[in-house]
């Protein structure tokens, strides 16, 4: 078996009374699309926020490509390689949608601070931004402020963005959420192609994309790992259909 890109080991976080993440141990692996599904309240968004660094765990490890990043900060994590997408869109809706991935590439490159007009000049910069909006379909929309493109095309800008950080994982943090039949249906190819790119942690509530997608799924039940395993695996499990899955398996 392939070393794991990204690796959990016994990851715990209390808020108060409520055990977030209860001794959470799951790994991604190269080339794979791992799911991580359960109830709301789960505590999916949590985890994947403690590995994004925006929380940290209590106790418990958290390994990328190698390294133990547990103090290692968001922006880091990131330049990394480590790319998140958001349950709700945190793309900045007064810029267009070319300077959301701009600034992207502009935190790769370390010229974070530079202003926009220089930039918006610098082929370095532009050009595979570019090129990120035309493999998600957006080059058309390049000029147009972010807060006037749909729900979907935000939610293919996000992917651009996660994309110009030119990652060795992403965190997708229900990417369906919002999105029509139609729209769910081009991303679930999206994704489906992007694995060979990039291995994926899918938090996703859409069980079609997720049965589709995924090569291994997670189970959360009240911020505890209560199976994982392979799609047939996962439809089987008695346990997981009186937790979640019900009438869907």
């Amino acid at each position: 078996m392939p070393e794991a890109i990204l690796s959990l080991s016994n990851v715990t976080k209390q808020f108060g009374a409520l055990l977030a993440s209860d001794n959470v141990s799951l790994d991604l692996l190269p080339g794979e699309i791992h799911a991580l599904i359960g109830p709301n309240g789960a505590g999916k968004s949590t985890l994947i926020k403690q590995i994004a660094g925006e929380i940290k765990p209590d106790s418990g490890d958290i390994r990328f490509a190698g390294r133990d990043i547990n103090d290692l900060s968001a922006v880091e994590r990131s330049r990394m390689g480590l790319a998140r997408t958001f349950q709700v869109s945190s793309l900045m809706p007064e810029f267009s949608v070319l300077q959301n991935v701009v600034l992207a590439q502009q935190s790769v490159s370390g010229k974070i601070f530079r202003f926009f007009k220089p930039v918006l000049s610098d082929a370095s910069l532009l050009e595979p931004a570019m090129a990120q909006l035309e493999r998600v379909g957006l080059a058309d929309r390049a000029h147009m402020r972010a807060a006037d493109i749909s729900h979907g095309e935000r939610r293919q800008l996000e992917m651009a963005v996660a994309l110009a950080l030119k990652p060795r994982a992403f965190l997708l943090d229900e990417p369906m959420a919002g999105m029509g039949p139609e729209g769910s249906k081009r991303l679930t190819g999206f994704l489906d192609g992007l694995r060979a790119e990039a291995p994926i942690l899918l938090v996703e509530h859409d069980m079609d994309a997720v049965f589709a997608l995924a090569d291994r799924i997670s189970v959360l039940v009240y911020g505890r790992v209560i199976a994982t395993g392979t799609v047939d695996d996962i439809r089987g499990n008695e346990d997981v259909k009186r937790a979640y899955l019900g009438e869907e398996a």
